[in-house]
């Protein structure tokens, strides 16, 4: 059962921003599904401010006659500030309610709208602090039509390898040459 504090309809109080949004260019009907339909880059994680404005922009996506509003958008719950259950968007032709549903299974920066007929885009969502030209290079990638990396390689793409990742591979390198994997260039000398 809802509580009231799930039911209510979150307004944003500011206008939708114009979105930074990549996508990739309509493919002819019956070709294969894309992983990705393209690419998003927020100005912050604050889903209220963020998200009327690239709903807007992807309801507008298309011919008219296939028009169909967007009626649920799907993201993961530790990449945003706040978790709304419901979003008033205010569009130029009407004024409409999305449900949003928050997951910590969905992939690392996937975000996927639901318009109402069924149709789903599934974006890269690009963390708010990469840097513009990163974030540029990735949105570019995500929306090629050549595309096949999903969020999680775009993103592990954008994030540098840790120090701790580091001292993992090379510790993986290491064991593998002890197991076998190649002659270590100690015992090589002999």
């Amino acid at each position: 059962m809802w509580t009231t504090t799930e039911r209510r309809t979150t307004i944003s109080l500011s206008p939708p921003s114009a979105p930074r949004l990549r996508l990739r260019p309509e493919a002819p009907p019956g070709s294969v599904r894309a992983a990705l339909d393209g690419a998003w880059w927020p100005r912050s994680a604050d889903p209220v401010a963020e998200l009327p404005g690239l709903i807007l922009a992807l309801q507008a996506r298309g011919p008219i006659d296939d028009h169909r509003p967007i009626t649920h958008v799907l993201l993961r719950a530790d990449e945003w500030d706040g978790r709304p259950r419901r979003l008033r968007i205010d569009g130029p032709a009407d004024t409409r309610v999305v449900r949003l549903s928050w997951f910590d299974s969905l992939p690392c920066g996937l975000l996927t709208a639901i318009h109402a007929d069924g149709r789903r885009v599934d974006l890269f969502t690009v963390p708010v602090s990469t840097p513009r030209t990163e974030a540029e290079a990735s949105m570019e990638l995500a929306s090629h039509p050549h595309n096949h990396l999903r969020a999680p390689g775009l993103l592990a793409a954008l994030t540098p390898p840790s120090e701790m990742d580091r001292a993992d591979a090379a510790g993986s390198e290491s064991a593998w040459e002890s197991e076998g994997g190649r002659v270590r260039g100690d015992l090589a000398a002999r």
